[in-house]
């Protein structure tokens, strides 16, 4: 009697730890995406639109990802289109179609050499991975053929992949050990890069190149005509200093050392010689030693020029290899 008693609750220990598993074992969410246009591209404020079809594929009704969707990176959203039905094998089948306005960060230290990688990323903000986890459906292409102002999508940078995300809080759940969570994430990575950079480019940098050009003339100006080579300097400069702040103005803000930074810096730098090199050789003119003043004028004007043409192709070469 004593070991029928003992198989029993052999049996049911064993019975309920069973169950007690199967209902620690997360459903799996497959998800697909597929990337109908991305447009409305805010490079000053880090934004942009994209359209696109979602689909997931699950058993618990209790997700309702019509209602529990969450794209943390996403200023607004809206479901455009949303339709459920139950497959054969008895998985729910959702589908929508989904407009978001991204926020996203920029990376501007080589522009306008550079290429920015757009993120996506989505969560079911009532569970969490002890219910839920994201599988990726990669069957199928997963974006069409759209036109980007400017852009053009970087061949083989689409990526699709499901992570954990973690985050260092309880939301105010009480019963937690650990004020600590982790989430389920169905993450979409896509880089893009400028189509003509070279042009746009000469654009914005040409009006600082004359404006060193300028300040450059005065080298060939008499020593005597104090006037005339001090007026070029500080007109090029105030013209380098506008085109800085154009440019700056059509940029996101940054603390990082930027391409247009550098290159402004050189001239600005090389604009300062000039008016060092005005000064000595009005001194050298003062000094009843104008031939020196000119020898004195054409050397710097070779050495100064080589110097700004080598830094300048260095910099701008570097960013747009890469």
């Amino acid at each position: 009697m004593i070991r029928r008693l003992l198989f029993l609750s052999a049996i049911f220990s064993l019975y309920f730890s069973q169950l007690k598993a199967e209902e620690s074992v997360p459903d799996t969410v497959t998800t697909g995406i597929y990337i109908t246009s991305i447009h409305d591209i805010d490079f000053r404020e880090k934004e942009y639109s994209v359209n696109l079809w979602l689909w997931m594929k699950y058993r618990n009704p209790e997700f309702d990802f019509t209602k529990n969707l969450e794209i943390p990176a996403a200023k607004t959203f809206t479901m455009a289109y949303t339709t459920t039905d139950t497959l054969e094998d008895g998985r729910i089948y959702v589908l929508m179609k989904l407009q978001c306005e991204m926020k996203d960060s920029w990376k501007i230290d080589r522009f306008p050499f550079d290429y920015q990688v757009l993120r996506l990323n989505m969560e079911n903000s009532q569970f969490d991975t002890t219910a839920l986890v994201f599988a990726v459906d990669k069957q199928g292409d997963h974006f069409g053929r759209f036109a980007l102002s400017g852009w053009e999508v970087i061949p083989d940078s689409f990526s699709m992949q499901a992570k954990n995300q973690q985050y260092k809080t309880g939301f105010g759940d009480e019963s937690l050990a650990k004020p600590y969570t982790s989430y389920s994430a169905f993450k979409v990575k896509i880089g893009i890069q400028r189509i003509a950079p070279w042009t746009l480019f000469w654009k914005i940098f040409l009006g600082m190149y004359v404006a060193f050009l300028i300040a450059y003339a005065g080298f060939y100006i008499h020593s005597a005509s104090i006037e005339a080579r001090f007026g070029l300097s500080v007109g090029a400069l105030f013209a380098a200093v506008g085109n800085k702040y154009i440019i700056d103005s059509s940029l996101p803000d940054s603390v990082s050392q930027t391409l247009v930074d550098t290159l402004h810096g050189i001239t600005l730098f090389s604009i300062f010689l000039v008016v060092v090199a005005t000064i000595r050789a009005l001194r050298l003119v003062h000094e009843n030693k104008p031939e020196k003043a000119d020898r004195f004028d054409r050397r710097m004007a070779r050495v100064l020029l080589l110097l700004y043409v080598c830094l300048n192709a260095y910099f701008v070469l570097r960013a747009d290899l890469g």
